[in-house]
């Protein structure tokens, strides 16, 4: 299987799977893509014990092909839903697979991390090339134009990494979770945009944002 294709084979897998015209898909497919759907809904919701259930759930579907590069992959999809909320760390998932995993997946992860000195943007996928390329402190109009909700926030918590974040994008990923009902990630920008808030003095608006904490917090 093309690497590249892998999450949209497991997003249509349970769909091909009822079809009765079309072949049925190895249950393995069925089973990973429902839940690495069940890990990226528990994860952004603050639901950690399910999402970790989940997520092993779904490394262990996927494990059982003998693929490492196809583990790999899944073990990147985490961390960039961990980046949307700011949770970094150097993937030891990926980490140890590294070798099986394209370059593309490889330039990827250095984006994750916050390495773009590491990074041909032409390697990553489409939505996060160009912010890959914006000057420090240009990337709203970028993050803006990305339609994909969860993938506008990774690229906010990238650009974050890397030290390129404008006041601006930490608005914009603050209301991109708000609208999802995303608690985890919601709740870290608001404390980034509280504690920018406190260093400039606004007292006024970090008691807003804490008003907003304090209703998120569950």
């Amino acid at each position: 299987m093309n690497k590249k294709n892998f999450v949209i084979a497991m997003a249509v897998a349970a769909a091909l799977a009822a079809c009765g015209s079309k072949p049925v898909q190895p249950s393995w497919k069925v089973n990973a893509a429902d839940a690495l759907k069940g890990y990226s809904d528990a994860y952004l919701k603050g639901n950690t014990s399910i999402a970790d259930t989940e997520f092993a759930r779904a490394r262990s579907e996927i494990a059982s092909t003998g693929r490492p590069d196809l583990v790999a992959f899944a073990e990147l999809v985490r961390c960039a839903t961990r980046v949307a909320a700011l949770e970094f760390d150097d993937c030891p998932g990926f980490a140890a697979l590294a070798d099986a995993a394209t370059p593309g997946e490889r330039a990827y992860a250095a984006y994750l991390a916050g390495r773009w000195q590491e990074v041909d943007a032409g390697l990553l996928p489409a939505q996060h090339q160009a912010v890959a390329r914006v000057a420090e402190g240009q990337g709203t109009a970028v993050l803006t134009a990305i339609p994909d909700p969860l993938s506008r926030l990774v690229a906010a918590g990238a650009l974050m990494k890397a030290g390129r974040l404008a006041p601006a994008d930490i608005a914009l990923a603050t209301e991109t979770a708000s609208g999802q009902g995303w608690r985890r990630p919601l709740l870290v920008w608001l404390g980034v945009a509280r504690k920018r808030a406190e260093a400039a003095g606004d007292t006024a608006e970090a008691a807003r944002i804490q008003r907003r904490i304090d209703v998120a917090l569950p």
